[in-house]
């Protein structure tokens, strides 16, 4: 089995609050750790009301100083609302303070509707156009300084921030491939281009001074409960959620309910279960079967998972389960 990590959005509940949220980030974080997850990354979305991460750094930083081994990262920081030297030395800053146990995802998107991307990137030239040498510029930060170096990220120059490239489309698996970065797929919402992502970034690889073959990852859905009903029961806050944000309305995680019917249309429903069509749903064994065909489908070198679940306890228990069903770490 592959090595598996989870992506958080760190959910805002209805009812609830930013900071309850990222208590609840954090406390998933320790869980994950024992349980024997790699990674943990939290992501990147503004004027959202249902996610608490939009200071993903900060975020971050919080995780990495309440657990002790698990790398902490992003998934991603969207390059274009920002500096690539003030990411240079954000991730800096948290490289210094946690060695070793930081990653750095980058995405294209903004993360945000088009309003506010321009309330973000005020002042800044910056955009989607020019990520590939908004990327290159972010690499040279990490370099050891040249002497008379104007310009140095401090902390950052010189330090090892490993960086992915994480993509929805194609464009990103293209940039990762030429050069020579781990690449990451979002085919947790957005999985039209998955395997031809994938097939373009492992053939037109180029091996570079991080990367001496092509590494990928891909983002999927994973909600595991005792019984198939049960999970398909707590899937529905996340159904919800979509259909709110299709609509124009996103708002916090809503609790489950017992039926969608009469809560979407037909067309919401189709858009729903297309966005999610690679969404694993069930028991233990139904999740076993699925993310093991996953894996064989797709041939990821890593798998990580995300589940949007209202109630905390059946949030850890469905990532127990997952632990425990592929024999991570210590899971018990």
């Amino acid at each position: 089995m592959v090595p598996l990590s989870i992506l958080d959005l760190s959910p805002i509940l209805q009812g609830g609050t930013a900071a309850e949220a990222l208590q609840r980030s954090l406390d998933l974080a320790r869980h994950a750790e024992r349980w024997g997850y790699l990674r943990y990354w939290l992501a990147e979305h503004h004027n959202m009301p249902g996610i608490a991460s939009a200071a993903t750094a900060v975020a971050i930083g919080y995780v990495a100083a309440g657990t002790s081994t698990i790398r902490v990262g992003s998934g991603g920081v969207m390059l274009p609302n920002h500096a690539p030297l003030v990411i240079a030395e954000q991730f800096g800053t948290l490289e210094a303070l946690f060695p070793g146990r930081i990653d750095l995802g980058l995405g294209r998107a903004p993360g945000t509707d088009p309003l506010t991307a321009r309330a973000l990137r005020r002042g800044l030239t910056n955009s989607a156009d020019t990520f590939p040498q908004d990327v290159m510029e972010l690499q040279a930060y990490f370099r050891a300084a040249e002497p008379g170096q104007a310009v140095r990220a401090v902390p950052g120059a010189g330090l090892a921030v490993p960086i992915w490239l994480l993509g929805s489309s194609l464009f990103s698996a293209h940039l990762a491939a030429a050069l020579g970065l781990p690449y990451a797929f979002a085919s947790h919402f957005a999985p039209d281009d998955l395997a031809e992502a994938l097939q373009l970034y492992r053939s037109g690889f180029r091996p570079s001074g991080t990367l001496k073959r092509p590494h990928s990852m891909a983002a999927v859905a994973v909600c595991a409960a005792d019984t198939d009903e049960k999970a398909a029961r707590l899937f529905t806050s996340l159904q919800q959620s979509f259909v709110n944000l299709r609509r124009g309305t996103p708002g916090p995680l809503p609790p489950p309910v017992d039926s969608m019917d009469g809560r979407w249309t037909a067309l919401e429903r189709g858009g729903v279960e297309h966005a999610f069509r690679e969404a694993i749903v069930g028991s233990p064994a139904t999740v076993t079967r699925g993310v093991e065909a996953f894996v064989e489908r797709t041939g990821v070198d890593e798998l990580m998972v995300t589940a949007a679940i209202f109630d905390h306890g059946a949030r850890l228990h469905s990532y127990e389960l997952v632990a425990q069903a592929f024999g991570l770490g210590a899971a018990r």
